[in-house]
């Protein structure tokens, strides 16, 4: 919802869906550690769902963990879970260095985030995702103990639907990738000339600051052209785990639990699995949320939150670049909270640039963040997608006749107000209505046509949106509130008597009156001996 009171970082993205709640043809890819196809907040979109095939981009059988019979890539981005036990560490199969410090229960990391990304929504159960109706492109690149740089390079490259050699060309391109994952280092070249090829190709790239506890930002989100996020309390400070630097485009919630003991008070909530090794099925109980008790915490579920806004600016705006995708999210974002002055005992301090990549880094917990170092502001999902939409010249306008009716009177509503850029036509209309009343049951005429009528049953008010969408797919939404009167009613002259009156008199006549998120794990300090790790 809108920032309310001490809660200062929410993303408002409620503004944003009243504009747009996705297209379906906006695909984010999320390369992570796969996907729990089985939640219930999940389907494939055969099935209805926003989930669509996806890939398996691991090639080491260690890491990729998913039996005998699919080792190497495949066509199979299903999680088995990515635990570590020291069975493991001691494995002779154990080649790429996994050590007893990763000992750990599998993450289920992938599933989270996509689930803020594009859990299904308006389904009667779980969480709206920011996405809502975009698809969600699954691609494992992460498992045991992490993943290789080549493998998520290879991911990034296939996900835009650019050639990967030995792999089938991806049928579903997408305009975004998230990248939870992230490792110590400055950009390499390997991954300055994939982030290169595919923000030309067309996709933008959001990744997550990390959470080393505001060291400088790691690899890939510190590579030029990727938006890094950092990660905000509800306050709106930095939240004491999260990476920051010149590099972060922007900042978004990454959940924060102030107390110390009991329920945690601002975790973020989205799709999980409950098994702790293999997966828990969900007629078992295995499909759950992250929650006060179970919460998600960490960088890794900023950047989803601003990958899900993204999507939506496509949605509503298609023809935006990754760049200028980055531009309008940073020029959107709400100012960072200033630090008290004079400041209290207690207040924290502010943010100072981290030591530079390369030199021994300094903890720096909640502080206050400023733009050179936790990029332009705080996400506002609302006024990104306005802007979005303002950049297409696309403008739906709705005008109905009578412009005061009453009861009973046929409403009439048209399209022919709409403002179209220059070379562009309207490919498609839809009208719905939106809040009934209690005196409109529905709309008559073809809600896909220019007009609509409603006929109010009695006085009140009654709301109809009109969403257009032109030739190049960009979207427009609007909506008007009727306020219909009561109807005069006209109460004839009784009839004339047989006896004619005496003084000529008449008869006589009365007029009578009668319109959701924050996420699962424990913060990880992240390793890069075989490539990145989750951003958790």
């Amino acid at each position: 919802r809108a920032p309310a009171g001490e809660v200062k970082s929410s993303i408002d993205v409620e503004t944003a869906w009243n504009l747009t709640t996705g297209s379906p043809n906006i695909v984010v890819a999320v390369l992570d550690t796969g996907i729990r196809f089985d939640h219930p907040d999940f389907k494939t979109v055969a099935a209805g769902g926003n989930l669509l095939p996806g890939y398996d981009m691991i090639s080491n059988s260690f890491a990729e963990n998913d039996g005998v019979s699919q080792v190497g890539r495949d066509a199979d981005p299903s999680d088995p879970g990515d635990w570590v036990s020291q069975a493991d560490v001691s494995s002779a199969a154990n080649t790429i260095g996994c050590t007893s410090a990763e000992i750990s229960n599998s993450s289920w990391h992938g599933t989270q985030t996509s689930g803020l990304i594009g859990a299904i929504t308006n389904n009667g159960i779980g969480m709206a995702s920011v996405g809502r109706n975009v698809r969600v492109l699954p691609v494992r690149v992460l498992g045991k103990c992490g993943g290789f740089d080549s493998d998520i390079i290879a991911g990034m490259q296939w996900a835009a639907g650019l050639a990967v050699p030995g792999v089938p060309t991806n049928p579903n391109p997408a305009k975004v990738i998230n990248l939870s994952l992230g490792g110590d280092g400055a950009c390499s070249a390997a991954y300055q000339q994939a982030v290169t090829a595919v923000t030309a190709a067309g996709t933008a790239i959001v990744a997550s600051a990390g959470n080393s506890s505001g060291h400088a930002v790691g690899s890939p989100a510190n590579c030029p052209g990727v938006i890094a996020v950092a990660g905000l309390r509800h306050v709106g400070t930095k939240v004491g785990f999260s990476d920051l630097g010149s590099q972060i485009s922007i900042s978004a919630p990454g959940g924060n639990c102030v107390n110390l003991t009991g329920a945690c008070q601002y975790p973020i909530l989205t799709t999980a699995n409950a098994g702790t090794t293999t997966p828990v099925s969900t007629a078992n109980g295995g499909a759950i949320y992250t929650d006060a008790y179970n919460p998600s915490l960490g960088t890794s579920f900023s950047a989803p939150l601003v990958a899900g806004t993204a999507a939506l600016m496509l949605s509503a705006n298609p023809s935006l670049t990754p760049a200028q995708v980055r531009t309008l999210l940073r020029s959107s974002a709400l100012a960072f909270p200033l630090r008290p002055s004079p400041a209290a005992v207690g207040d924290a301090a502010s943010c100072v640039a981290p030591q530079p990549i390369g030199t021994t880094q300094v903890d720096q917990g909640e502080c206050y963040c400023t733009t050179a170092t936790c990029g332009a502001g705080m996400l506002n999902a609302g006024a990104a997608v306005t802007a979005a939409v303002a950049a297409t010249g696309l403008q739906a306008n709705i005008a109905f006749a009578p412009t005061a009716p009453q009861t009973g009177q046929l409403v009439t509503f048209n399209a022919a107000a709409t403002t179209v850029p220059a070379g562009r036509t309207l490919s498609s209309y839809l009208w719905a209505l939106t809040n009934g009343g209690g005196i409109v049951s529905s709309l008559t005429g073809a809600v896909n046509g220019a007009t609509v009528s409603a006929t109010p049953t009695a006085a009140g008010t009654f709301s109809v949106s009109l969403t257009v969408t032109d030739s190049t797919g960009a979207q427009s939404v609007t909506a008007s509130t009727v306020t219909v009167g009561s109807s005069v009613v006209i109460t004839p002259a009784p009839p004339a008597s047989s006896v004619p009156p005496t003084d000529g008199g008449g008869g006589g006549g009365a007029l009578g009156g009668g319109w959701v998120l924050l996420l699962g794990m424990a913060v990880l300090a992240l390793r890069a001996t075989s490539g990145p790790r989750p951003r958790m």
